[in-house]
């Protein structure tokens, strides 16, 4: 029996909430947070130290560290050392922090394209240029995405690329990379010379059948290659909380990341940040691997639906996060226009493929399904209906 309520409709009118717009009948499908409350043991924690009514400034003490490292090594078999861990507000401020730290303005970062679309604008914020390296479908028919390899290693190979930025899981293609692929990545990069900053923020969202690998836990040369950026803020629905860590076991290069961590003034955590992330690791697995469970029956929901009744959709593959990848050029129509129609003639709010590269990831749409199936079920009612 389900120990959680992942049905519940929670009502976020007058949260403030970005998701949700003031517009209640529009079905949010877009954003990437969740439409569950966090769990029991999160909401614990935040209440309690709420009562204490003084939210000054925060040390991270040695139990933030100790909860991380626990995770890590029971969940997915890496040994983290104290001394890697530096902590910050969020992963996208983590990658401007790395980018920032190790490399100069002129040079390039390659990244998989179509791609979460703040990499786009924190390489250019950077003052370097965007490499794209195309990932490929396998087939039509499947739609599963992977490296062209030899294209990959070209981007790589050109004398000013100094980064690969890599998001692992992959949003928006739901690619959950192996690791095979991830050593075959770092042999790559190694040989030209090339770091490696991984974004593993979706790690926890992780479908039956498949596996997360950390990138520095593949090997000791990876390990050694990589600046890693994770958070709990996606699993466990606390982006608000602004937690995030980044991970690194070059002394040389975390000595950089922390200048750049304080340059950039991104050092000093709100008080809920590191309660929530210590009853997330500590409390909540058991509530994760419930949430992993109804996303899973979600995207089947999906599926089924759009196979009965829209037959102009071929949803991608999901391995990994909770955004399925919608190919629906068999509408005839761009992805910013038919994301516009649904907005228009449904009410659901979906982000068009074009965010995640303006030529990848054309003829597709993103959804997120990290929300009561209820919900789910009506949004795409109102689109089939509309497509009749």
């Amino acid at each position: 029996m389900p120990k959680y309520n992942f049905d519940e409709i929670v009502d976020r009118r007058g949260t403030g909430c970005v998701k949700w717009d003031e517009d209640t009948s529009i079905i949010p499908l877009w954003v990437a947070d969740m439409d569950f409350k966090a769990s029991p043991a999160i909401q614990e924690a935040i209440s309690k130290r709420a009562e204490h009514g003084v939210f000054g400034y925060t040390l991270v003490g040695d139990d933030y560290y100790e909860a991380i490292i626990s995770w890590f090594q029971r969940r997915h078999g890496w040994a983290i050392r104290r001394e890697e861990i530096l902590y910050t507000t969020g992963v996208v401020p983590a990658i401007a922090v790395a980018l920032k730290a190790l490399t100069m303005p002129g040079e390039k970062v390659v990244m998989l394209s179509p791609d979460y679309n703040c990499f786009f604008s924190s390489i250019r914020n950077s003052g370097c240029e965007v490499v794209e390296a195309v990932l490929q479908r396998d087939s039509l028919s499947t739609s599963h995405f992977s490296l062209n390899w030899a294209d990959f290693e070209a981007k790589c190979a050109d004398e000013k690329t100094t980064v690969f930025l890599l998001c692992n899981p992959h949003n928006p293609t739901g690619r959950v990379w192996t690791k095979e692929e991830l050593e075959r990545m770092n042999t790559i990069c190694m040989r030209h010379g090339v770091k490696v900053v991984s974004d593993e923020i979706h790690c926890e969202l992780i479908m039956p059948g498949h596996r997360f690998q950390p990138f520095a836990a593949v090997s000791e040369a990876c390990r050694q290659n990589s600046v890693i950026l994770n958070s709990p803020s996606k699993s466990f629905n606390i982006a608000g909380l602004q937690i995030a860590n980044i991970i690194c076991a070059q002394p040389e290069w975390r000595r950089r990341l922390d200048r750049a961590i304080n340059i950039n003034e991104v050092c000093d955590v709100n008080p809920f940040g590191p309660v929530a992330l210590k009853a997330a690791y500590n409390e909540s697995e058991d509530w994760l691997d419930e949430l992993n469970q109804y996303l899973w029956g979600n995207y089947q929901t999906l599926c089924r639906f759009a196979e009965e009744h829209l037959p102009a959709w071929h949803v991608c593959p999901l391995e990994g996060t909770y955004l399925p990848w919608v190919d629906i050029t068999a509408t005839g129509m761009s992805s910013q226009d038919y994301a516009d129609r649904l907005l228009r003639e449904c009410g659901v709010r979906v982000n068009p493929g074009t965010m995640y590269g303006p030529q990848t990831g054309e003829g597709y749409i993103r959804l997120n399904i990290a929300c009561p199936r209820s919900l789910l079920m009506e949004a795409l009612t109102r689109i089939s209906a509309s497509s009749e």
